[in-house]
């Protein structure tokens, strides 16, 4: 069964999404990145070139013709054709389609409050579905 984890109070969505990738990423993981619209998704493309200057993390958008080859997928489409189901980041302020296709998804949930409370509905909808949760809060030890 699909492990969700909550990580929430999160200053910035993109740059933390960027540090789950390159976590992953040196795993040997696969990962989707899912994005809230295609604005969203271009800023996540360019805030993974931009990480850092000595990490490079090959990704690609859905539907390219290297995504089957690429470790990172970044996509806003939950319907978009994906060569692999290891983790997703879930980035919208929806429970994505599909999601127990992923053996794990990591739900990212900012400071902000419209964004913390749609991450709450979340959480109680994945509850009803028996999915196992569990809840990292940034900036607590």
């Amino acid at each position: 069964m699909t492990r969700i984890d909550f990580h929430t109070n999160i200053p910035d969505k993109l740059t933390y999404a960027c540090r789950l990738a390159r976590k992953a990423y040196a795993a040997r993981g696969k990962l989707v990145l899912l994005a809230e619209d295609a604005a969203q998704a271009a800023a996540l493309d360019e805030a993974l070139w931009n990480l850092s200057e000595t990490d490079f993390l090959p990704h690609v958008m859905a539907g390219d013709a290297l995504a089957s080859v690429t470790p990172i997928i970044v996509t806003d489409d939950e319907q978009a054709e994906l060569p692999h189901a290891d983790m997703l980041v879930n980035l919208t302020r929806r429970v994505p389609a599909h999601v127990d296709r992923f053996q794990r998804v990591f739900e990212i949930i900012s400071t902000d409050e419209e964004d913390a409370a749609e991450g709450r509905k979340r959480y109680v909808a994945y509850k009803k579905q028996s999915y196992p949760l569990t809840h990292f809060v940034a900036g607590q030890t």
